[in-house]
């Protein structure tokens, strides 16, 4: 799972076209106390309601907790909600130019309602209906000129008209001759339109339902038949709980079961995997390293209550919270380390070459390790992996993770400074000055000369 860690630090920024339904999400919490004396219905007392980006908008959301600009081809209506959502999305940042308005067109709304962190109900308030012509005309004229400025273009059906067969094989077009790759999020039992994708991502109902088998029908014979209906170069089904399935042209088979704590809403989940792999593939990431990665974003993803993004942070946190044989990080796998200490203090303890296990030093690991909201990190130079002194290191729960490497402390303590530096000196904890005492002294030329000086 390190090995899995060590790539995140590919997933560099880059720009994507999202291309889609964009609707609003609105979640209306509150509490119910009573049965409505008017019929046999829970009356919910509403406490709090917010709104966010949905369908489409959605996958913007978590492409932007992965680093990506995004820019966005859709449409809404000429109403209060699409101006919301405009301007939802244009707080992160997105670039607009190809969400275009269409008139006598209703933008879509879906209301949660939730109580006790249960949804009671949804309303759907929306108008489902194809492009016009004209009103197709309009995407496509625009569509070289943005699909120049990305790296790979995610699209998200949620049939309300949107994409067009015809829309979607423009887009499929442009994309292959400029070789950008193309993953989509598909609707519907006709897949034959999206016939050419890099990427097709159905859900395991919706992919049954494409091939136009029972439910008894394995999992192998349907993707034999949708990659015969629609000549795409992957297929990757998601399977809720059951995790990621994904087949090649020659169909050889991958599975990646999802591990999450706790399954509370698998709402979002699949808007967070198109996320992820398009970031993966839009970096140059391995498939099936892309896979892998999605699948643990959709277990944090389906932990949550409604639609959540998930960041590199969080990715990077659950990556390490798996590697269950080390806590050991060298100069390939700091970017991860780095990214879960962004929101998180740590405190370091130096320790100086040739350190032994003692008394003392069990007395100060356990004294640094009792702040629960607070990683330990702790440094020992000159030290190898496989040192006995090491691994028992590595045994103990107080301590979070182990640097062996000089520059990777570097590395660590210029981007994100501990809180605090302790070292032990004749078997004495030492609380240092400053952190940036440590920083001088890792800049200093000599390798061989100790951190500290006594």
């Amino acid at each position: 799972m390190v090995k899995l860690a060590g790539t995140l630090s590919h997933l560099q920024s880059f720009t994507a076209l999202v291309i889609g339904d964009f609707l609003l999400d609105t979640y209306t919490s509150g509490r119910v106390k009573r049965i409505s004396p008017e019929a046999p219905v829970p009356v919910m007392e509403v406490q709090r309601q917010d709104s966010r980006p949905g369908g489409a908008g959605n996958v913007v959301l978590n492409l932007i907790a992965l680093g990506a600009k995004v820019i966005v081809s859709g449409r809404i209506g000429a109403d209060p909600i699409g101006e919301q959502l405009k301007d939802n999305l244009a707080k992160d940042g997105v670039d607009l130019r190809g969400l275009l308005v269409e008139e006598h067109y209703q933008t879509p709304i879906k209301n949660r309602l939730i109580a006790d962190s249960q949804q009671l109900l949804r309303v759907d308030i929306e108008t489902i209906r194809p492009i016009s012509e004209a009103f197709e005309n309009r995407i496509i004229s625009q569509l070289q000129e943005l699909i120049s400025l990305v790296k790979v273009i995610a699209i998200s059906d949620y049939g309300k008209g949107f994409l067009t067969p015809s829309l979607i094989a423009r887009v499929i077009a442009i994309a292959k001759s400029s070789s950008i790759p193309v993953i989509i999020d598909p609707k519907g039992a006709d897949f034959s339109k999206y016939r050419g994708a890099t990427i097709l991502k159905p859900n395991l109902s919706e992919a049954y339902a494409a091939a136009q088998m029972p439910p008894d029908a394995s999992l192998d014979a349907v993707a034999k038949r949708i990659m015969e209906l629609t000549d795409i170069d992957l297929l990757l089904i998601t399977r809720s709980e059951a995790g990621i399935s994904f087949f090649d042209r020659s169909l050889a088979r991958h599975d990646f079961p999802v591990r999450s704590r706790e399954v509370k809403d698998v709402t979002g989940a699949g808007d967070t995997v198109l996320a992820v792999i398009s970031a993966a593939l839009a970096n140059g990431l391995d498939i099936s390293f892309a896979a892998q990665l999605a699948n643990i974003a959709a277990g944090i993803a389906i932990e949550r209550l409604g639609c959540v993004q998930v960041t590199i942070s969080e990715l990077a946190r659950r990556l390490l919270e798996y590697d269950t044989d080390t806590k050991i990080f060298d100069d390939s796998h700091t970017f991860a380390l780095r990214q879960v200490l962004k929101d998180h203090c740590y405190s370091l303890l130096v320790l100086p070459k040739g350190q032994k296990m003692s008394n003392a030093l069990f007395r100060s690991l356990r004294q640094l390790g009792t702040n629960d909201d607070e990683e330990l990190i702790v440094y020992v130079e000159g030290c190898d992996p496989a040192d006995e002194f090491i691994r028992f290191l590595s045994s103990l729960q107080e301590i979070d993770y182990i640097i062996l490497q000089r520059e990777s402390l570097a590395v660590l303590c210029e981007s994100i400074q501990p809180r605090e530096v302790y070292s032990l000196d004749n078997e004495q904890l030492r609380c240092q000055d400053t952190p940036q005492k440590l920083l001088a002294a890792l800049k200093q030329q000599s390798l061989e000369a100790p951190v500290f000086n006594s």
